[in-house]
């Protein structure tokens, strides 16, 4: 086994997923509350008392709410970069077990290989993950890679080669631009700030990435972090079809607001 991989919640209410390796279990953000992840877990028949850490890509608290009640946990250990430690730690009555990392370094947890690099979003030093597992060549425990790629407003060229050197992905689609800019709930600086280029990819931005994207080994994309109001998965699926038929025999699975997905198997 390199890796197994499920995403427990997806959308603007909470992110999290997890990944686990032969030696490792690892929460990815952690964006609801403790209670709330605790049963998310058990319902995938895990406990928070078995994850060995949490990366954090940022502080906005969909993907961050759930580090105040993880005190009862503190075996945990929580990566993030400097910036977004900082300004979590002024907000918690307690100190988590922190692992500094600086943005762009690859270091190692365990069985785990991990790169952070940066991406474009109005938070404070926001980050996307790439993890690896595995060695080359082994049929056993082959060599196999994860990307994490949610809360971003556009893809640079630094992005673009995380994603080719990976088997799987987790990639924003955060909303449909027409949708968004129909949207009579939102005000209108909401809208730009959603649009912008440190907001959140919509449809058509990350069908863009994607094909833009050379010789990928893509496995299986996750189209993640959609919007309840300014997008569905009928819309994602259309606005993507002719990639998904292009990338055939890579499976693209559409992670709906809220919703978990069965573990995934990257062997």
């Amino acid at each position: 086994m390199a890796m197994r991989f499920s995403i427990l919640g997806s959308g603007s209410s909470g992110n999290a997923a997890i990944l686990i390796t032969e030696n490792t279990r690892v929460l990815i953000d952690a964006g609801f509350s403790a209670r709330r992840l605790g049963q998310m877990l058990a319902a995938a028949g895990e406990s928070l008392e078995r994850i060995d850490a949490i990366f954090l890509t940022h502080e906005h608290n969909d993907h961050a709410a759930g580090l105040d009640g993880l005190k009862k946990f503190p075996h945990i250990r929580v990566f993030a970069n400097a910036a977004t430690s900082r300004t979590l730690q002024a907000g918690l009555g307690y100190r988590p077990d922190w692992h500094i990392f600086q943005t762009g370094a690859r270091f190692i947890f365990r069985d785990l290989q991990i790169e952070s690099f940066t991406v474009p979003h109005d938070a404070q030093e926001p980050v996307g993950f790439r993890f690896t597992s595995g060695h080359e060549g082994d049929l056993i425990n082959p060599r196999r890679s994860l990307v994490w790629l949610t809360d971003l407003g556009h893809a640079p060229q630094n992005i673009r080669e995380c994603l080719r050197e990976c088997d799987a992905a987790a990639v924003e689609s955060n909303h449909c631009a027409q949708l968004l800019q129909a949207d009579t709930k939102r005000p209108w600086a909401i809208k730009q700030r959603i649009a912008g280029r440190h907001g959140h990819l919509s449809n058509e931005a990350a069908r863009e990435l994607l094909a833009s994207v050379a010789n990928p080994r893509w496995r299986r994309i996750y189209l993640t972090h959609l919007s309840r109001d300014c997008n569905s998965r009928a819309t994602v699926e259309h606005t993507l079809a002719d990639l998904r038929t292009a990338l055939a025999p890579c499976e693209f699975f559409v992670v709906e607001p809220d919703a978990s997905t069965p573990f995934y198997e990257l062997s």
